[in-house]
């Protein structure tokens, strides 16, 4: 017989949420003899939020043939579901197939009407809405939560209930669908949801808080699962995730550091166990802070680990690529992600990137295609952040068409939203556009006065790379001064690097073609160039375009 002192202990730690405890005290238990199915499922448990998924399934499977024995067919079918839970986390598609089907089968057999059914429904619903069938996901879940309201099943009612607002943002309909979530998220705070659910709802919505960019909710459910992780100290499980997620919320909110320090936690945490999906992930924010800190080789190395855990670097390679000056290659890049990237929430991301990139290759055409989608994306969502960056896209753009008013309107619109949303970086970017637009005016004050604006955010994000370009900016005098440049000169060479011939250049102006290549040769005298692409590289480098 088993240590029933020792026993019981290890069932009281259970309940306490002691997973270490519980599980040292329940194996030690079972090694005195054999425990019962109910306290395998327990230190199964146990195992999985510890983060050691091999003994978990070890002992969920002898759960389910301790059931068997039993001839407990509900047990014995809840075990081999839970078995098959575990499974599809790691990502072994084709045993927890089995285990599912195996589940189905002993209830069947047994006619059982069980609760258990519905928790068979939830891997088939998401898998629908991996495959974009959110009206199929959405009816699945929904028939769980009526088997949930049946049985009073407060944790499959807060998966089913979860799950249909995941789909409902799927189909389009988000404010209805973050309603759900929400009121799942109010029963996992209660505690009365069991924590392997707890963990995974909390992560999904942090999931659909990224999909439709709402960025006050992730904050705040962030903030909530870390909470709920520090009350479980031991935890292995989901705290990986969690610094993944708190890293990116940090890192938007500009606290650099604490995004920096979550990130490099969550790359050892998430790969310590075999195959964690979500490790490419935070490779990935690594790389990104790097990139925006202007540490190039680390973020080259981070985007190569990322890459290598299954997450495509972009569209933070790209941009990277951009930072480097080499804007063909980071050109050619984001059109290739462009292609590839269909999900609209990913799409958003790589069009806003692909926006600045395709504007400094003076792809206008593709410039304008992108900025007109973005700002349809962003209606369609209706996220203030997405809204920012959209009025961000269509400044930069029209300030490259010439168009200085509309510009200005819109650079406006979205530094005052950056500053709503408390995004410094994205703030002090658009700083430095609203700068151009003040140059191009011939406001010197103006300009001054954005430039010190966007030094002063950069310099408290210790974006090195930033205030390098602001140094180069803040040095030059207006661009009638820049290398004794007259004013025709200036507009001959923002028509030569816009891509004119000396013909189209005549026409614009006005005048002869002779007197063009007059003004051209005078301008690779003054500059110190020697061609025109020379000429046009430095009209970019010193914002002349």
């Amino acid at each position: 017989m088993t240590d029933l002192a020792t026993l019981r202990r290890g069932r009281e730690s259970f309940e306490q949420r002691a997973w270490s405890d519980s599980h040292r005290l329940l194996t030690a238990a079972d090694r005195d003899g054999a425990l019962e199915p109910e306290d395998l499922e327990r230190v199964a448990t146990a195992a999985y939020l510890l983060g050691r998924d091999d003994e978990s399934e070890a002992f969920r499977a002898r759960a389910h043939q301790a059931f068997v024995n039993r001839r407990d067919h509900e047990g014995a079918a809840r075990s081999a579901g839970w078995l098959a839970f575990g499974l599809l986390q790691r990502g072994a598609v084709a045993p927890a197939s089995g285990w599912l089907a195996r589940a189905a089968r002993i209830l069947d057999e047994a006619q059982l009407d069980s609760v258990v059914r519905g928790y068979l429904l939830i891997p088939s619903a998401i898998q629908r809405m991996v495959q974009g069938d959110a009206a199929g996901g959405h009816a699945a879940f929904s028939q769980a939560a009526a088997i949930a309201a049946h049985f009073d099943d407060p944790d499959l009612a807060s998966l089913a209930r979860h799950g249909r607002g995941r789909a409902l943002i799927q189909l389009g309909n988000i404010a209805e669908g973050v309603a759900l979530l929400d009121e799942a998220m109010v029963a996992v705070i209660a505690g009365a949801v069991a924590p392997i659910l707890a963990g995974d709802i909390y992560c999904s919505v942090l999931e659909a808080c990224q999909d439709t960019f709402d960025l006050r909710r992730a904050y705040e459910w962030t903030a909530s699962l870390a909470q709920w992780c520090a009350s479980q100290p031991d935890l292995v499980r989901y705290r990986g995730e969690c610094l993944l997620y708190r890293a990116e919320v940090m890192q938007l909110r500009g606290n650099w550091d604490q995004a920096a320090q979550d990130a490099r936690n969550a790359c050892g945490l998430l790969t310590s166990g075999e195959g964690r999906p979500m490790a490419g992930a935070a490779f990935y924010r690594l790389g990104e802070l790097h990139r925006l800190r202007g540490e190039f080789t680390k973020a080259e190395a981070a985007y190569a680990r990322a890459n290598e855990r299954g997450r495509k670097p972009y569209p933070g390679l790209a941009l990277l690529r951009l930072a480097q000056g080499q804007i063909d290659a980071a050109a050619a890049s984001i059109r290739g992600v462009l292609v590839d990237t269909r999900a609209p929430a990913a799409r958003a991301r790589v069009l806003a990137a692909a926006i600045e990139i395709l504007l400094a290759a003076r792809d206008l055409d593709n410039a304008r295609a992108a900025t007109e989608e973005l700002t349809e994306i962003a209606r369609r969502i209706g996220a203030s952040l997405l809204r920012a960056a959209s009025a961000h896209a269509i400044g930069a753009l029209l300030l490259a068409q010439g168009d200085i008013a509309g510009a200005s309107t819109s650079l406006r619109l979205a530094w005052e939203m950056w500053r709503d949303l408390e995004m410094p970086y994205e703030e002090a970017q658009t700083c430095l556009l609203v700068a151009a637009v003040c140059e191009k005016r011939g406001d010197q004050d103006g300009r001054r006065l954005e430039l010190e604006t966007a030094r002063r955010l950069f310099k408290q994000l210790a974006a090195e790379a930033c205030l390098a370009r602001i140094a180069e900016q803040s040095e030059r005098a207006s661009p009638q001064q820049i290398g004794s440049l007259s004013e025709r000169e200036a507009q001959v060479l923002r028509l030569l690097a816009a891509g004119r011939t000396n013909r189209a250049i005549a026409d614009e102006l006005f005048i002869s073609e002779k007197t063009v290549a007059r003004h051209v040769s005078n301008i690779f005298d003054k500059l110190g160039v020697s061609s025109r692409t020379g000429a046009t590289a430095w009209a970019f480098q010193h914002n002349l375009i």
